[in-house]
């Protein structure tokens, strides 16, 4: 059939009814017209009866049209390329392929057909599929000129798209995004500038969390209907149930596999926005959904169980099939945000109007609740790892803390709903672990009163050693929510009060409950409350020494063989801190852990314990152990742990005081002597 009659056909099938099937032969059909057309008016007619077919766009498909619709333009301007770069390598006319146009004729062509009769948002896409197919990786199929009055008519286009489109969103505003996601990295930087960023920043988070999105987080909870226990206590998720059939379909629509793309743009928007009381709009947008988000997880059958038990209570197609693919689509939504975020709060450190102590405060506080909602994702992904998160999280509390009042009521907003206790639901723990790796950021700046209610109140059921095992990460956190509340220089008092209290519980959560790092960590940070600079060696002058007396008295009598691994190793940072060291027993980690404590202890004190130091390294059986503890002595005495008046008192100590012959020798002269000879036993008879 020739390519004129062709299009006739097609040109008839346009205005049919929507028929699926139909439809893949029209799409195929035209994109083999734009290519082989060889009259620019009937490539400007075919762009211009595509644009208002009834048979391609009263059928209810969502962006996948639209992203059909820049495939088409995308593929036919790289192939009419390809044509363009074949025909430069033939001698004679007549053997161009295709329908012989060059580039920059069919480039006109197509743009021309985007006319009045087809609504803008729909022009979009075929500038963004011919700018893809010409100019994306590198191409350069367009010359210059016409590529930048290109790049300009797609910014046109998409302004004035944003004017006629639904302002609450809708497919028209979603295709502006859509095309301009894929397009925006094509556009120079001065095009850029001529985006109506005002307009279209709220239209790219609408369109990020709607129904061409994350469905504005209600999808989590619509899986609770489909979670049906059986087979005992085992709860079952089907691959074949609607809930899951519909994130299937969520994790494939064109918005959501670009979203990463489509993050880092709404970031520039954000960076670029005149108008910056707009993006107090784009953090209450933001809020709303991640609180729709952990509501619709806690109404979640799945929320009830923990992390550590899920393979004991879920069946292997859920742990197997059905429940990564929740998570991998709740990651992408947290991803998403959290590089909003961050655009938002770097804004905010820049801006004037955000700066302000108006807004300042407020714009952390949001952040933070934000990140509150999202930590039942990052705890399970690991947010250390991801540097955008770590930089929200820590410029929004160095933000707040600025602001006493206001840093005070949000830890009252987000204060435990069971402070005292350690609740029974898995995401009300992992809410108690987001507050106490936050408030213990707090301290400095809170009363004593409040430092005890609002930080140890919550803090101190975690620090039970009877707690549950899985409990380990938030046990972590309930000790350095403490340890801050004690170095607070305020908090003498209220110290003074819970330091015993604390010091049991340390001893007896080590080493089931608390890794050696953890312990080492933690007895050292106690040394330094109690000693001098600190308020509290004031007004408890006996307490650093009576601290050393217990972890001595403890390592005389601890046990010597190696501590097994689920012991030692309970975090990330207990494998890295173990990568060079023998295994150690209870006893030689107590012993490194006195070793710890003698940078912080006073002159007069050091002195008295720099022997016994060195006497109950040699207490050590194990060799290996023993020379590792030794190393570390010798670590502490030279590698300038110690500051100058320290370091005197070990100098001397060792030179002139006999330390070097307790380190080194003690053992050895313990074992061999001298001894009168006159009380040696004797093997070959009398020695007169």
């Amino acid at each position: 059939m020739s390519a004129d009659r062709l299009l006739t056909t097609v040109l008839r099938a346009f205005q049919g009814p929507p028929d699926p099937e139909q439809t893949n032969r029209i799409l195929s059909t035209t994109t083999s017209l734009l290519t082989t057309l060889s009259n620019p008016l009937n490539i400007t007619l075919l762009t211009s009866q595509l644009l208002i077919a009834p048979a391609i766009w009263e059928q209810p498909d969502g962006l996948r049209t639209c992203l059909r619709i820049i495939s088409i333009y995308n593929t036919a301007a790289i192939t009419v390329r390809q044509h363009t770069l074949e025909g430069k390598n033939v001698m004679q006319p007549r053997q161009l392929q295709g329908g012989g146009l060059t580039c920059d004729d069919w480039a006109k062509a197509v743009v021309k057909g985007a006319d009045e009769r087809s609504p803008r948002w729909q022009h979009v896409l075929v500038i963004a599929g011919v700018l893809l197919g010409m100019e994306s990786q590198e191409r350069r199929g367009l010359s210059p000129g016409l590529r930048t009055t290109i790049e300009a008519a797609m910014v046109t286009a998409v302004n004035l798209a944003l004017e006629e489109t639904t302002p609450m969103g809708g497919i028209d505003s979603d295709t502006v995004v859509l095309a301009l996601n894929h397009a925006f990295p094509l556009l120079s930087d001065y095009i850029r500038t001529r985006l109506n960023y005002d307009v279209l920043v709220m239209v790219m988070v609408r369109a990020m969390t709607s129904t061409e999105g994350f469905l504005e987080g209600y999808f989590v909870e619509a899986i609770d209907y489909d979670v049906k226990q059986h087979q005992g206590d085992k709860f079952d998720w089907s691959s074949k149930s609607p809930s899951f059939i519909q994130l299937q379909k969520l994790s494939s629509k064109p918005l959501v596999t670009s979203m990463g793309p489509l993050s880092r743009l709404i970031a520039h928007a954000i960076e670029h926005v005149q108008n910056p009381l707009l993006l107090i709009e784009v953090r209450h947008h933001l809020m709303e959904f991640t609180n729709r988000l952990r509501a619709g997880w806690q109404r979640n059958k799945l929320s009830e169980i923990d992390p550590s038990e899920e393979s004991a209570f879920l069946t292997p197609e859920t742990l197997r099939s059905t429940l990564p693919m929740l998570w991998q689509v709740l990651k992408t939504a947290m991803f998403a945000t959290v590089v909003v975020l961050r655009a938002l709060i770097g804004r905010t450190l820049v801006d004037p109007v955000l700066s302000g102590r108006d807004m300042a405060p407020w714009m952390a506080s949001q952040s933070l609740l934000v990140l509150r909602d999202l930590h039942f994702i990052g705890s399970r992904l690991g947010t250390n790892s991801f540097s955008a998160y770590t930089f929200v999280y820590m410029t929004s509390i160095d933000i707040i803390t600025r602001f006493p009042v206001e840093s005070r009521e949000l830890l009252k907003q987000i204060y435990p709903e069971t402070a005292g206790q350690i609740p029974p639901h898995p995401l009300l723990r992992n809410m108690d672990l987001f507050y106490l790796n936050t408030a213990e950021h707090f301290t400095l700046i809170l009363s004593p009163p409040d430092n005890e209610v609002l930080i140890a109140t919550p803090a101190s059921p975690y620090l039970n050693p009877t707690a549950n095992k899985y409990l380990l990460e938030i046990f972590e956190a309930a000790h350095s929510a403490m340890l801050a509340v004690f170095a607070a220089p305020q908090n003498a008092d209220i110290t003074a009060k819970l330091i015993p209290f604390y010091v049991d519980s340390l001893f007896t959560s080590f080493p089931t409950n608390l890794s050696p790092r953890q312990f080492r960590f933690a007895f050292k940070a106690l040394l330094q409350i109690t000693t001098p600079p600190a308020p509290l060696s004031a007004s408890q002058p006996t307490l650093a020494e009576t601290l050393l007396e217990l972890l001595h008295y403890r390592a005389l009598s601890a046990p010597v063989t190696p501590l097994p691994m689920s012991l030692a190793i309970k975090s990330p940072e207990d494998t890295n801190a173990r990568a060079d060291d023998p295994a150690l027993s209870e006893q030689a980690v107590l012993v490194l852990t006195l070793l710890d404590s003698l940078s912080s202890l006073p002159l007069h004190t050091l002195e008295v314990w720099l022997p016994l130091a060195a006497d109950i390294v040699n207490i050590i059986d194990d060799g290996l152990m023993r020379e590792h503890c030794k190393a570390r002595f010798w670590d502490i005495l030279e590698s300038g742990e110690m500051d100058v008046e320290r370091s005197a008192v070990c100098v001397a100590w060792w030179t002139s005081h006999g330390g070097r012959e307790k380190v080194l020798f003690g053992r050895r002269a313990s074992e061999n002597g001298p001894f009168m000879s006159g009380g040696l036993g004797t093997k070959d008879g009398s020695k007169l």
